[in-house]
This record gives C-alpha cells, structure tokens and sequence, in this order.
C-alpha cells in the first residue's frame, strides 16, 4: 500500500497553517509536506512536527516572491546570488525538521532571457545545489509543472527534466514526478513511471480535469497505485490536491483507491 503525506499548503485549509498539522494526525496521516517552512521559525514547525507525531518528508527550497506569483527562480540569470542563500537557508530548516529532501522549482522563464540562457543557468544551480546538499546528507529533487496551470514555467515534462539531469551529472539530483502535471502534459503515467522509477525520489497526486482528489477526474488510481505498489516505490506520495469541498470529508478516497 502506498505511503501518503498530507500537503499541508492544499489540505486541511479550513483552519490556520499551524493548525493543520494536527489535522492530518487526526485523519490518520503519519507525514506531511507543503510548499515552504519560511514563514514560521525551525524550531516551531520541528516542535508542531514532534507533538504531533509527524514527519517531514518534503518542503521546496526558496522560489521568489510568491505572492508576486513567482515561481521560482533558478533558471534566472541575475538572481544566482540569491538562488544560493537560498539553498544555504533551506539546509538549515531541512536539518531542523529531519527532512530528507528539497524540491526546486525551476521558475518562470523571464522576459528578454532565451530559453539557452534559461537552461544554462538551471544546469548552474542544480549542480551547486546538488553538490551542497550532498555535503548535508539531503537529496536535491526537481520537479517538472505542467504550462497549463502556469504558463511560462520553463521545465515542463519529464523527458526535459531527466535531459537537464543528465547535463548537471550529480548522483544527488531526483525527479519530482507529480503525477498531476504529468497527465496534463504527457500522459504515459505507468510507462513512465515503470522506465525512471530508480532516478525518482518523491511522487505528488491529484486528479486531473480539476487537480482535486482520486477518484473525481479521469486518472484510474487504482490501478495505479497498484503499479506503483508492484515498481517497489518505497518513498512517501504527497497529496498535493485541491479537495473539492471539505478535506477530512473528501479523504474517502483513500480506502476504496488502495485495497
């Protein structure tokens, strides 16, 4: 049976931020996710984590001005200082919160930056990126966004991402395959997830039209959960959906889609 995190940053948003961790303890989740630690102190968020019981298994390193609806900023070429103290920033809440891994989010391409330009300093950032984190004991994830959702993001399918993992070279880089943004871009979801299961370090869900749970769109999860089942994925999948009413309510899913 696959092992499920609770993305803190879509789940159980009827309450606050902090309170949430509690929520995904009560539905029965043992690990959570989300997208960024930075608003909150290590030592707060390392404390929620312990009280309830949870683990970390993900967050992503810094991506900019969010809010501002960046997206991330590592194939910008004027920003490589700050793509940087990022990654330093990132250990330093990785290492509070146990969490073996970080996500980065290659960002949008900005305007008057070519797309060679753009890859090159992807390339740049991973291999420092994978090269500190390595020294850390984390492992570097990267994950491709489908152009759908958000229109300029420059790593946009699994092949693309697997070719820039080759160029950075470092046995310390992963596919982030989130299976959502696949569907919307590629499809082929067993076959690919069959082909590059050894260079995938963490899988997301969501159903697909809509990005709400399994079982509400077109993505047969059953079977795939099996597939993934007879692969031997031993990492967590993090439920990275928008719950289309109440999160405690729509966790039905779970039972029927995994046995």
């Amino acid at each position: 049976m696959p092992k499920f995190a609770a993305n803190l940053s879509m789940l159980f948003t009827e309450v606050p931020f902090m309170d949430r961790f509690a929520e995904a303890r009560s539905a029965g989740f043992d690990a959570v996710e989300y997208l960024f630690p930075y608003a909150h102190s290590p030592e707060q968020l390392a404390s929620t984590l312990r009280h309830n019981g949870l683990r970390q298994v993900l967050h992503n390193l810094p991506a900019g001005d969010w809010e501002a609806g960046e997206r991330g900023i590592a194939c910008h070429p004027g920003r490589v200082d700050e793509f940087r103290a990022g990654v330093e920033r990132a250990i330093g809440y990785a290492h509070a919160l146990d969490c073996p891994q970080l996500n980065c989010l290659a960002g949008k391409v900005p305007t008057g930056v070519s797309g060679e330009q753009a890859r090159a300093t992807l390339v740049a950032n991973l291999r420092f990126a994978a090269t500190v984190l390595g020294k850390a004991r984390i492992r570097l994830l990267v994950e491709p966004v489908n152009s759908h959702d958000i229109p300029g993001f420059f790593l946009t399918r699994s092949a693309q991402a697997l070719e820039i993992m080759d160029e950075v070279g470092s046995d310390n880089l992963f596919l982030q395959y989130d299976i959502y943004h696949a569907q919307r871009m590629e499809g082929e979801l067993g076959n690919t997830l069959q082909r590059h299961l050894p260079r995938i370090g963490h899988i997301q869900l969501a159903d697909n039209p809509g990005r709400h749970e399994p079982g509400t769109g077109e993505i047969n999860y059953r079977w795939l959960f099996k597939h993934i089942d007879a692969l031997g994925y031993q990492g967590w999948i993090g439920c990275e959906y928008k719950p289309a009413g109440n999160t405690h309510h729509g966790l039905g899913w779970m039972d029927p889609l995994t046995h």
